[in-house]
Order: C-alpha cells, then sequence, then structure tokens
C-alpha cells in the first residue's frame, strides 16, 4: 500500500519542497508540494526523478576497505578502526597539515555536510582544506568579505520586487539559481517582466535565459570585471551615482571614483567586445530603474578577475542605491543564524593567514585553491610535509579539479585515503576505506547554507521519509564517527561529538550581552533541547538562538524545533528586509568600497584592457538535468540536450572544417580530449563550450549507466596554472583552447 511523505530536495539550490510517494521502502513517485511555503509546488527535472536518485542501484549499501590492493566489503566497525590506523599515525608522525580534508559540493545540499565537517577541521587542526569554492564561488565570499567583513554576507537580488534585473554570467533556467536560492526562478523572471520590468542577460553564450531577455550582451568570455568597471565609471562620469538611504554606512567613494578613472567604455570595448554606446546604455538604464539589481554567478567567478568582477557587482548595486532596499539586492536572515549583534564594528576580513606549501597561494576563508591539491601530494619542499592522507567528503576532484590526470595519479601516492561517497566513483575508487551514506529519503534535511542566500526568509525542516535501512548507517553518524577516528577518539559514543558542539555553543552564548541566554546555566539550557538525534538537538538549539527564535523562554511566540515540526510545509518569515548596518563587520563598522586587496589588483584589470588571446576561447555550460558529476549515473537525467558535446559557432566550423556530429580534438595547455561538435549560433563566434562533470571512463567505478556515455573531462584541458589571484578560484572560463578535426594534427600552443 503506497503512502506519501513529504521531503525537501536535496539536489539543487533551489531547494523545493517534494511530496514523495512511497511502496513499503521504496520511492515511487515525487511532485511538488503546493502547500510549501517556499516553493508551493514547483518542481524540476531533477526533483521529478528524485525516486530514481534514491534507489540507484549503483549506489553502495556498506563501506568498503581496501584489502591486497583491493576494495572490499566490509562491516561498519571494521571501517572505522581502518580509518584510525590509517590517520592517526600519519598526523602522529608528520603533524596535522599533512592530513588533506576534501569536501564536494554535495556537502551543502546535506544536514550533515553542514554540521559536521568545521568540527572535523578543527578536530585535526589541519590548515590543508580543499573545497568546491575555489572551482565555483570563492571569489564572491572574498569580495563580499572585503566589503562588508563577512565572508558569507552575500546579498541576493529582490526577485519578486524589482523593476530592472541584470544577469551577468548566470543562467538561472538551467542552474534553478545559485547563490541565490529561488524556486521556480524562470516563474520569477517571467513575472518580472510580466510587471514591465527588464531584463539583461550578459553572457557569451545564448541561453535559455538570454532568450527570455529584453537584452542580451554577448560579451567576449573573462572580461566581465572590465564591463561592470566600465559601467561603474559611466556612473560617476555623468554624476549618476545616488546613494539614498546607503550613504551613511558607505566609506571610500571618493577613492573608487579615482580607481575607476581609466576604465572608460572606449578603454575596454576592445578587450569585452561590447560597443562603447551598449556599456553607457547599461549604466544609464541601471541608475534610472527605480529599482534595480545585479546579480552575477559563476561566468563571472570562473574568470581571470572572478573578485574584481563579484566586488563590482555590489559596487554598482551600491552607487545606484539598490543595496539594502526592497526591489534591489537585500540580505536574508535565515532562522539558524547566529543571535544578531549590535550594530558597529567587527574583526574585518583577511586573507592570506597561511599560504599552499608549493606555490604559495593566499588561504582564502581558511581553503586553499582546490587546483593545487594534486601538488601538494606530489611535490616535496623544504616547507613542511607533502599531504600523506586525505579524507574526502562528497568530493570528486579527479573530474571538478583542472588537471584530474596530475590528481588520479598523485591520490595513488597517498598514504592513506577514506572517502565519504555514496558510489564507487573516479575519486573514491582511490580509497583505502570508502563510507556511503544512506540514499537522501532516510536522512532528516534542512538547509542551513541555502536559507543565508534565499529570496525570502522561511524556515522548513523534513524528517526521514523512509527508516533507515538495516545495515545502513545515518550520514550524521558517519562523519560523527569520522570526526572521533580521525581525532584520536576512535570508539567514543559518537553522540558525544554533538553534546561537545551543544556544550560550546551554549557556554558562549550565556556570556554574550546580546544573547537571549546571557547569563543562565548553559548545562541546564542542554536539557531543554528538543529533538530525536543529536543533529536534531543541535538544529533546536540553533533555532532557539537564532534571529527568530524563542531565547529558551524569552520569547514565547518565537521558534524552536518543536514549533517547526507543527509546521510541516515550513513557516514563512516574511519578505527580506533592509538589514544595515547590521550584517556588516568591517573594522570600520561601514561598507568600505576600495579595501587594499582590491586596489592592489587592479593594475591587473588595466593591464587586461590592452589583452586579447588570439584564436578560440572555452567556456563551460550546465544542464537543467545535472549538477556537478552526481546525477550521470541516472537514467531520467541523462540523454537529449543533457549531453557532453562541443559547442562551436557556424562560422568557426567551417573555418576550421569541423562538421555537426564529428568527433573534434580539443586541446589545452593541461591536456586533450576528443568530444562530438555540436554546430550552433547559440555561442558567439571565437567561443566553444564544453560541459562540466563528465568524464565518466576510467576503469574501477561503478557507475554503469555513466559509463556507457562518458563523455570528456573538460578541466583536464587546464593544468591548474590560472587561478585568480585574490580567491584562489580556477579560471575555467575564457581559456584559450585549439580545436581541429580527429584526422588533423593539433599544432602545440603558444
Amino acid at each position: 500500500m503506497s503512502r506519501t511523505a513529504l521531503r525537501i530536495c536535496p539536489l539543487c539550490e533551489a531547494t523545493c519542497g517534494l511530496t514523495l510517494t512511497i511502496e513499503g521502502t521504496r520511492v515511487t513517485g515525487a511532485r511538488g508540494d503546493r502547500d510549501d511555503v517556499f516553493s508551493q509546488g514547483f518542481i524540476c527535472p531533477k526533483g521529478a526523478s528524485f525516486g530514481a536518485v534514491d534507489g540507484d542501484p549503483d549506489r553502495l549499501r556498506g563501506p568498503l576497505v581496501r584489502r591486497d590492493g583491493e576494495l572490499r566489503e566490509a562491516s561498519w566497525q571494521e571501517a572505522f578502526d581502518a580509518v584510525a590506523a590509517g590517520i592517526r599515525p600519519v598526523v602522529e608522525r608528520y603533524g596535522a597539515h599533512s592530513v588533506g580534508v576534501v569536501l564536494g559540493n554535495p556537502n551543502v545540499h546535506t544536514m550533515a555536510g553542514a554540521l559536521y565537517p568545521p568540527v572535523l577541521i578543527g578536530a585535526l587542526g589541519t590548515r590543508s582544506v580543499f573545497t568546491a569554492s575555489t572551482v565555483d564561488q570563492m571569489p564572491k565570499h572574498v569580495s563580499s568579505g572585503l566589503l562588508y567583513g563577512d565572508a558569507n554576507a552575500i546579498p541576493v537580488p529582490d526577485l519578486d520586487h524589482t523593476g530592472h534585473l541584470l544577469l551577468i554570467g548566470a543562467n538561472p533556467l538551467e542552474s534553478n539559481g545559485s547563490l541565490c536560492t529561488a524556486p521556480d526562478f524562470p516563474g520569477k523572471l517571467k513575472a518580472l517582466k510580466a510587471r514591465g520590468g527588464t531584463l539583461t542577460v550578459i553572457d557569451p553564450r545564448r541561453t535559455r535565459t538570454a532568450e527570455l531577455a529584453d537584452r542580451h550582451i554577448a560579451i567576449r568570455p573573462g572580461a566581465d570585471a572590465l564591463l561592470l568597471a566600465a559601467m561603474t565609471h559611466v556612473l560617476f562620469e555623468e554624476d549618476l551615482v545616488a546613494l539614498g538611504d546607503l550613504a551613511p554606512h558607505v566609506e571610500g567613494l571618493t577613492e573608487l571614483r579615482g580607481a575607476m578613472a581609466d576604465f572608460t567604455p572606449e578603454a575596454v570595448a576592445g578587450a569585452c567586445d561590447v560597443e562603447p554606446a551598449v556599456t553607457r546604455a547599461l549604466a544609464r538604464e541601471l541608475a534610472a530603474a527605480p529599482t534595480a539589481a545585479v546579480y552575477g554567478r559563476i561566468g563571472s567567478c570562473t574568470v581571470p578577475h572572478g573578485t574584481l568582477a563579484s566586488w563590482l557587482v555590489d559596487v554598482l548595486n551600491i552607487l545606484t542605491g539598490n543595496l539594502d532596499r526592497p526591489g534591489g539586492a537585500l540580505f536574508p536572515q535565515a532562522a539558524t543564524d547566529r543571535t544578531p549583534r549590535p550594530a558597529g564594528p567587527g574583526r574585518g576580513f583577511a586573507l592570506g593567514r597561511w599560504r599552499s606549501r608549493v606555490s604559495e597561494h593566499p588561504e582564502a576563508k581558511g581553503e586553499l585553491p582546490l587546483s593545487a591539491l594534486a601538488e601538494e601530494i606530489d611535490t616535496a619542499t623544504e616547507e613542511g610535509e607533502p599531504v600523506r592522507a586525505l579524507i574526502a567528503v562528497a568530493a570528486n576532484p579527479v573530474l571538478s579539479a583542472p588537471d584530474g590526470a596530475r590528481l588520479d595519479k598523485a591520490l595513488d601516492s597517498l598514504d592513506f585515503m577514506v572517502s565519504v561517497d555514496p558510489y564507487l566513483n573516479e575519486t573514491s575508487r582511490h580509497a583505502h576505506v570508502v563510507l556511503p551514506p544512506p540514499p537522501p529519503s532516510q536522512s532528516a534535511h534542512h538547509d542551513f547554507a541555502f536559507n543565508t542566500l534565499a529570496v525570502r526568509n522561511q524556515v522548513r525542516y523534513t524528517r526521514p521519509a523512509v527508516p533507515l535501512e538495516p545495515g545502513r548507517m545515518a550520514e550524521t553518524e558517519i562523519l560523527a564517527r569520522l570526526v572521533l577516528a580521525a581525532s584520536g577518539m576512535h570508539g567514543a559514543d559518537p553522540g558525544a561529538v554533538d553534546a561537545m558542539v551543544v556544550e560550546q555553543t551554549l557556554g558562549k552564548a550565556v556570556t554574550e550581552p546580546h544573547s537571549p541566554v546571557h547569563g543562565r546555566d548553559p548545562r541546564e539550557l542542554a536539557t531543554r533541547l528538543d529533538g530525536d538525534t543529536g543533529p536534531e538537538r543541535r538544529l533546536d538549539m540553533m533555532l532557539r538562538l537564532g534571529p527568530y527564535g524563542d531565547g529558551f523562554g524569552v520569547r514565547p511566540d518565537g521558534l524552536s524545533l518543536a514549533k517547526l515540526l507543527a509546521h510541516q510545509h515550513g513557516i514563512d518569515l516574511g519578505p527580506l528586509r533592509p538589514r544595515l548596518p547590521q550584517p556588516l563587520k568591517t573594522a570600520s563598522g561601514r561598507v568600505e568600497l576600495l579595501p587594499a586587496p582590491l586596489a592592489g589588483d587592479l593594475p591587473r584589470l588595466r593591464k587586461a584592457m590592452t589583452e586579447r588571446a588570439a584564436g578560440l576561447v572555452l567556456v563551460g555550460r550546465r544542464h537543467l538535468r545535472s549538477n556537478n558529476s552526481w546525477m550521470h549515473n541516472v537514467p531520467a537525467l541523462t540523454g537529449g540536450t543533457n549531453r557532453c558535446t562541443l559547442h562551436i559557432h557556424p562560422e568557426d566550423a567551417d573555418r576550421l572544417g569541423v562538421r555537426d556530429g564529428a568527433p573534434v580534438r580539443v586541446k589545452g595547455a593541461g591536456g586533450e580530449v576528443t568530444a562530438p561538435a555540436e554546430v550552433t549560433d547559440g555561442v558567439r563566434p571565437g567561443v566553444v563550450s564544453l560541459p562540466h562533470g563528465w568524464g565518466h571512463d576510467r576503469p574501477g567505478t561503478r557507475l554503469t549507466h555513466a559509463a556507457t556515455d562518458p563523455g570528456v573531462n573538460v578541466n583536464q584541458l587546464l593544468d591548474g596554472s590560472r587561478l585568480d589571484p585574490l580567491s584562489g578560484n580556477a579560471v575555467l572560463n575564457g581559456v584559450p583552447v585549439e580545436l581541429a578535426p580527429v584526422t588533423e594534427k593539433l599544432t602545440a600552443l603558444t
């Protein structure tokens, strides 16, 4: 007999509410939850395929431990014994930094991934931390840290109320939004146009989002920061700067005007391939709109000046008075945010507190560039020990990092590796121990990260839709036991990890004058926490201490886990509201428009005005039915337009003798790949495009469906040397490449 259960979708950043149909313990269907306070019934093809993702027969059902060179099934006890025996000797002999931690994108889609990796890193004491952020959004974290003093203070466009939206390097009709959590992003863009608003898209590809736009600017890849700087120049030159209510909260306006003096529309036109008149029109329209927001995403982050581009997105919102006002770009307030502190100066944000051992890349937000992982393993220096052991949690850097072939070899040289992953994939196949989490239907769900980026304040929580299958272990327990095994406490009760966090958090909260529990007994507060599990107790604590919380009885109408459980479709906390100056944590307590690290990088941007790569450049792309490399093993989410083809403009195809559907060899600084050509005017001349996340052709994996159409790994075209220097983010777009039909010989890159 079938039943239904609610579940928040974990398959992309939109976090839509689902209603699952369940037969026994198997998910047989998924539809949108019409009563969900946030998504209101919207669902995309990924959400509709939840059952197929959940029930993929290639998912590992139990741990694997390497014996005599082969990964073999083992008990959980054997697996964690092996982890403790593999990690601790490395720490004790070579030091904490010799253990690397790699965190993949799926961590932000699970409760376990949000709650336990920070504890793991802290317990190890390692600085060798690498995440998917440095092949994605790290430039935005760095620019926000420098502007606002908090790397996680990221304003999002007020999609429901803006009258003018400018998107640069973003394709939300296929990504569903990113660093902007918005169910039915396509519907919100259509509603913007229906109410008379304007949508402008800046992208070298004519994406589905660009086709919806009132104006599409086919910029040359990698020139985003130059165009935004020129728009900033126009605002100053034509006296269009109007800070409005922001004025008391902003410093550095005069200095910024001087810094932008050289970036005229005429000066950047050649590098951007955008006519000066168009640049001036973009700036004037933005300034004239009653409400407007500029939003940039991965296309403007994964470029040589990604941090400057991310900074200038916010600069344009600030200079037009659109930051922190309805219809502009506002700071969300998540229910699990820390208790808001009084406005005033903070510690600010620092870059480069330590550097990578080999290439001396500066740390950003506690992380080193993922591009540097291979060299940190395989290169000896006099400065400290290489990474000798690796803990990979929901990460597949062999596909996501540049030069996967080098990393593939480096992983084989490790003394020990443990991978937390449901699949034996291109990375986890190297592990000595694989710890597989259960399918998502068997896990509880709350969006800690994405609610800090949501276009409407709300809070939702769903308990497991299906009981934990015998022989499985909850992902939260897996990570708690991993913390214990890696930190020398193997064998302790995994609940001790949650208890420790509760004790530390409440112990600090009672000492803070602005906290609702100031001066109270933390042990007594801990006894009042609700929840069936340690993670639920931690969620309850965060809700009660948070901006909407009950303060452990101080505000009887406030949030708690019990109240949230009574609202199975979530609780609407209202539209985004102005919050300045409270979110600011800069040393001045104000928005610092021109911090020294950004000013120091502007000469490099000025030099780019006269640089232009000859030949073809490569950009990536994303498919609606895909999310990086995770979903290519699900038949329902592959095929059709979700294919690994090389998009090439007809003019370039004719010039190079490339035929539609024929194989083409693509060569970059890191290597070469061969992919079928797809001739289309959806890319501008001089630009080719390959999607990321493919390349499922390595032996030793268990990805049956993905292996039938493996595609190629676009990141193999990169050698890892091209980074945005401020953030350490890999340059994945605007990369020079050479092409030839497979029958012709490629010349070496110059």
